[in-house]
């Protein structure tokens, strides 16, 4: 699981994917905002769809001379399944958090 967890651990590539959760972005499209956030070349955002792509976290298809890139869920499955041992931490004040917000609707309530 460490790779996964590698390859999301750099920043450029968890914002690429925040764009693609989206739908579909054109590799164009992907490489503006990312120039733009992280003062990086294109050929800097093409290397890192490179590595998304090659560890399976994204698709490409061709369209025309574009490429068409979207987010594989399938590795962050994998990332959900590691985290699932440790929702026990925050489950739990989710729950009390959801009952006060139930008694607070109540008391509201005339």
């Amino acid at each position: 699981m460490s790779h996964a967890f590698d390859i999301l651990g750099v920043p450029v590539r968890r914002r690429i994917l925040e764009l693609l959760c989206d739908g579909e972005r054109s590799a164009g499209e992907v490489s503006e905002v990312v120039q733009r956030e992280f003062s990086i070349t294109q050929a800097a955002v093409s290397q890192h769809l490179k590595v998304l792509r090659d560890s399976g976290f994204v698709s490409a298809r061709a369209e025309g001379a574009r490429r068409i890139y979207a987010v594989d869920p399938a590795p962050l499955k994998q990332v959900d399944d590691w985290l699932d041992p440790f929702r026990r931490f925050w489950e739990t004040r989710l729950d009390a958090l959801e009952l006060e917000i139930r008694r607070g609707k109540k008391k509201r309530r005339p």
